[in-house]
């Protein structure tokens, strides 16, 4: 440590700060924290162990400032964000790469120098007058393969409260690695603030460095954008683990169990509002994760570890008929934030979607809110936004599995993919082989709109393992790392896809909302091979005596062979109408798209051709069995 960095570092921490960052032994940590104390020059640094106290004083520290405000119940706190700060802003989300370094049309990306010079002039004494929080955290299960450790530099209270409660501390961590220059850094500054939310959001950056692993979040408080190691750490995890051969997947962790002791772990892949979270929550089964999840290959078999120990969910229409663990968690003292919900006068809290009536005032992302209010359009302002979130522990669950802290992780049995799909996809189907199911149930992924988000339904979304918004290196890498990830593993976990949405003729739905618990609990009954299947060209279905027996003993439903036909029923033109829109897609827009990926979607081609030549455009189960 040279004296220019002692002097300023011993003139900004307080208490043993510095001695906690001497205590690494991490020269490039150190010439980090030292280049944006002096770049951002905040009044004082607060260097954060793995220690309680050091997170008990962030929680404090939420509250004194107003970044935060107590709630009715012990341990909540109520956060607001600016109203023009309610979500991810994909337009200023942007990678910074070289002018030679080029990653594929779908990526938002600026060139590094420029967007270097930009972020850093926002960021030059961006932190005066205030104190800058130094935290580590780790991504994944502690001393372990998973383990990424993560530095997070930022002037935000409410950023560093949650990531407490979403991440594992990674101060061990970093003292167990030592001078190395392979962690994930993370900084972050609120910008000015006028009545404690970000006032400059005009000057909103999210720029993600690939080169030296850093993302940089300026102007900005929601946690989309701000808390580091969520989706902008994913983004990351993406292009090192292409370099180092794992895969890091936009997937939820859950364990199925058949009621005799037996269990199984699924990684699923879902679009937004396809059934993701739904399917990590299914009652009587457990969760290991509910958004990001590692893939490693170890000791010959595929496992996978939740990246996070915490939810940043979405809480419209959490109530205690469908949602009862998270009401319950969110109903109970506890370590709880909730975010740009409406509070009355006595610390109660509402959202939309939880059927409680709403009082006539409070204060909500708006400020001062009543019935009445109107924006600036004349547009009724909701009680509460339809984006709020709420942040809490994964330890804090009733259903939270045993292997979430397991170094190994947890080893698969399989790999669901869903997508919202009204016409096409049965509702459960799995796939040949690996290939078939990365390419035509993952890299084939698409979901359709709904009127209620945006405005126009039934427009498909290309969706490639619910992962595009986040992928770092040229699709058809990624979808190239897919196909080899299985090489050197005997067996390797089947694949499967579901539909919660498909619809009659007359656009309603044919299952119900709760049917997904039938087709989740075939799956792990296939995945042990203790149920057959009826193949068909686009992958084995179940039989009809299974799922008749199923929906009796799980929901207590009679389930007919002539609903079994009308969502069983291979629809041969709109499957092969779908391939061209892929094939279309991968050849137009994806120029290094492996030949595999076509191969594969040739062979289902010529597999429904030749199907529909002898039974006709509509195959029935029954026709093939």
């Amino acid at each position: 440590m040279s004296e220019v960095q002692t002097s300023l570092l011993e003139q900004k921490c307080v208490g043993n700060g510095l001695e906690k960052i001497k205590a690494l032994n991490n020269v490039h940590l150190l010439n980090l924290i030292h280049k944006y104390v002096e770049h951002c020059n905040p009044d004082s640094v607060y260097v954060c162990d793995d220690s309680d106290e050091d997170k008990q004083y962030i929680r404090n520290r939420a509250i004194e400032l107003g970044e935060e405000r107590q709630l009715k119940l012990e341990g909540h706190t109520i956060h607001y964000d600016g109203p023009k700060d309610q979500a991810r802003d994909k337009a200023a989300t942007k990678y910074l790469l070289k002018p030679d370094t080029d990653l594929g049309a779908s990526l938002n990306s600026t060139d590094r120098e420029e967007g270097l010079k930009e972020v850093h002039g926002f960021l030059k004494d961006i932190m005066a007058g205030k104190q800058l929080y130094v935290l580590f955290f780790c991504l994944g299960p502690t001393n372990s393969e998973f383990s990424i450790p993560c530095v997070q530099l930022t002037d935000s209270t409410y950023v560093a409260h949650s990531e407490y409660i979403l991440y594992r501390r990674g101060y061990n961590e970093f003292k167990k690695k030592g001078n190395t220059s392979d962690y994930f850094k993370f900084i972050h500054s609120a910008g000015a603030l006028e009545n404690n939310v970000s006032k400059n959001v005009d000057k909103r950056r999210v720029y993600i460095d690939l080169e030296d692993q850093i993302v940089y979040s300026t102007n900005t408080q929601y946690a989309g954008n701000t808390v580091g190691l969520k989706k902008l750490a994913l983004r990351l995890a993406i292009n090192k683990a292409s370099r180092e051969g794992w895969l890091a997947e936009h997937m939820m962790l859950t364990s199925i169990h058949d009621g005799k002791g037996r269990k199984s772990y699924f990684a699923g892949a879902f679009p937004s509002a396809c059934g993701k979270t739904s399917t990590a929550m299914l009652p009587g089964e457990k969760i290991v994760g509910d958004d990001i999840a590692y893939l490693r290959k170890i000791n010959g078999s595929l496992n996978a570890a939740n990246v996070e120990s915490g939810i940043f969910g979405i809480i419209r229409d959490v109530n205690p008929d469908d949602d009862p663990i998270i009401w319950n968690a969110l109903s109970n003292p506890g370590e709880v934030i909730l975010s740009n919900i409406l509070t009355d006068s006595k610390g109660n809290v509402f959202w939309l979607g939880d059927d409680r009536e709403i009082p006539d005032k409070g204060i909500n992302f708006s400020g001062e809110w009543t019935k009445d209010k109107k924006d600036a359009k004349g547009n009724p302002i909701p009680h509460a936004h339809k984006n709020a979130r709420y942040t809490v522990s994964l330890y804090a669950l009733e259903n939270l599995d045993s292997g979430l802290d397991n170094p190994e992780g947890v080893q698969l049995s399989g790999i669901i993919y869903g997508g919202r799909d009204s016409e096409i996809w049965p509702p459960v189907r799995q796939a040949f082989d690996w290939a078939h199911g990365v390419v035509t149930m993952g890299a084939s992924l698409e979901s359709e709109t709904t009127a209620a988000t945006l405005g126009q339904e039934g427009v498909r979304q290309f969706s490639p393992m619910a992962n595009l918004d986040f992928v770092s290196i040229p699709l058809g890498r990624y979808i190239q790392n897919h196909l080899d990830f299985v090489n050197g593993i005997d067996n390797p976990p089947a694949i499967y896809a579901v539909n919660y949405f498909l619809k009659d003729s007359d656009g309603r739905f044919l299952t119900g909302m709760h049917a997904k618990r039938v087709w989740i609990k075939w799956i792990e009954l296939r995945a042990n091979n203790d149920v057959e299947v009826i193949e068909t060209p686009i992958g084995f279905i179940p039989k009809y005596e299974d799922l008749r027996g199923l929906f009796k003993s799980v929901l207590n439903q009679d389930y007919t062979e002539a609903q079994y036909i009308e969502q069983f029923t291979i629809k041969v033109a709109a499957n092969l109408d779908k391939i061209a829109r892929i094939k279309e897609i991968y050849t137009s827009k994806v120029p290094d798209a492996p030949k595999a990926l076509f191969d594969a979607l040739d062979a289902q081609v010529e597999k429904l051709n030749s199907a529909q030549a002898t039974y006709g455009d509509m195959i029935t189960p029954q026709q093939l069995a």
